[in-house]
């Protein structure tokens, strides 16, 4: 079982086609879902979540889409699962430790008091988590995923956005910087 639904992942990678985007045309959350084979409505909610939080901001009637609300090195990886997991604990402690059949109806204060032992562990990974999230932004994931993504990949995903803004009645200028 994973912690962290799909749609972490698939808001991650819609983010990705975002990045140096920010002067060019605006991919819908329909575009976005269609490049990926994913349900439309879907990232649309996906894409609520992340207007929400503060991380896109959406451009407004047919010709709008979204772009990113601030630079991509300043968006972690930990702002979108926040935004699209809600800030969930990792571990939830039932305090069963008091429920020993040899504590009867009263357990003695030492098996109760303080932080469960398990919990703390629990909570140190959920720490240690949360902090190596918090330190990859969405554009170190850019700067990595480009280098193992072919140029030729790169350019065909930006024609194909770029055509599919042409569809939707926007024209681009010619000397837009083409750097995924």
């Amino acid at each position: 079982m994973s912690h962290f639904g799909s749609g972490t992942e698939q808001a991650l990678h819609c983010l990705l086609f975002l990045v140096g985007r920010q002067n060019e045309g605006l991919p819908s959350a329909r575009d976005l879902a269609e490049f990926q084979g994913v349900s439309p409505s879907f990232v649309a909610k996906l894409f609520t979540k992340l207007d929400k939080a503060g991380i896109v901001k959406s451009g407004e009637g047919v010709r709008g889409g979204f772009r990113l609300a601030r630079p991509a090195a300043e968006i972690s990886v930990l702002d979108v699962v926040d935004a699209i997991e809600g800030e969930k604990p990792l571990f939830r402690c039932r305090e069963i430790r008091k429920d020993c059949v040899l504590y009867g109806d009263e357990p003695p204060r030492s098996a109760t008091e303080g932080v469960c032992t398990i919990h703390r562990v629990m909570l140190e990974a959920e720490r240690t988590m949360r902090e190596s999230l918090a330190r990859v932004s969405l554009g170190d994931l850019s700067r990595q995923t480009a280098r193992k993504i072919p140029k030729a990949f790169q350019a065909a995903a930006r024609s194909w956005f770029d055509l599919r803004q042409a569809e939707r009645g926007l024209t681009l200028p010619k000397n837009l910087n083409r750097s995924l």
